[in-house]
């Protein structure tokens, strides 16, 4: 039998906080098993009870699943002795065992996964799964047509290899500055500010746009956070 307390099991399943939860609680708005609980250390069996929560019925998830809108000026690690964490942007209470996907520059921003599921972040992060991740980007320099045949071709960013294909977009361009979207599949360290500077142009500005099927929700603001929706979820884990 698999139990936890009930305000933790509510924390867990996305409805706030563990103190959000215990004020909720309090309010008779958590039915278990079509009852009233105004007990947050109630034991809730995961398998088989019932909750609801202010009208939702909820499920209890093994693993979270987190969207951050990353904002400027924090790293992406657990813990920095100098600079703020993206963790930073989390309660307190939701730090445990949770890990951001991959990394994004100090001074990047946008969609960045955070989850405790050690095994889709090794999936996602893999290069034998090529999975895409696309950029927008404000560059300093023109970038032309032709640049878009390069990137398809692949880059000297001077390593062994020339950069796996990348799809570039360009949006906007006149003589001195250029707006982009980029597509890649790999993770090279400060990739796309390298691939830009192959063709004497700079990266002034870079947002993160999408992670495979997961698409940055705009109406978070930088370092706000939400948790997937179970359709992002389910496409997430197809990946």
């Amino acid at each position: 039998m698999s139990t936890m307390r009930l305000d933790k099991y509510l924390a867990e399943a996305g409805c706030g906080t563990r103190s959000e939860v215990k004020k909720i609680i309090k309010t008779g708005a958590v039915l278990l098993n079509n009852t009233v609980v105004k007990d947050g250390a109630v034991k809730v069996n995961t398998e088989t009870d019932n909750v609801v929560c202010l009208g939702k019925p909820l499920s209890y998830s093994q693993y979270h699943y987190i969207m951050l809108s990353k904002p400027a000026g924090c790293v992406t690690a657990t813990r920095d002795n100098v600079h703020k964490t993206v963790m930073d942007c989390l309660p307190q209470d939701l730090h445990k065992n949770l890990a951001p996907v991959g990394r994004l520059d100090l001074d990047t921003e946008g969609l960045l996964l955070i989850t405790d599921n050690g095994d889709l972040a090794h999936r996602l992060l893999s290069p034998v799964h090529h999975v895409p991740k696309t950029y927008y980007a404000k560059i300093r320099g023109v970038v032309l047509p032709e640049h878009i045949e390069l990137f398809a071709e692949g880059v000297d960013i001077g390593e062994d290899k020339l950069t796996k294909p990348a799809v570039l977009e360009i949006i906007n361009t006149d003589d001195a500055a250029s707006e982009i979207k980029v597509t890649i599949t790999e993770g090279k360290y400060h990739q796309v500010k390298r691939m830009f500077h192959a063709i004497d142009c700079e990266v002034v500005y870079l947002k993160r746009l999408s992670m495979g099927s997961l698409v940055l929700d705009e109406t978070l603001q930088p370092g706000e956070w939400r948790y997937l929706t179970k359709e992002e979820e389910e496409y997430l884990l197809s990946c």
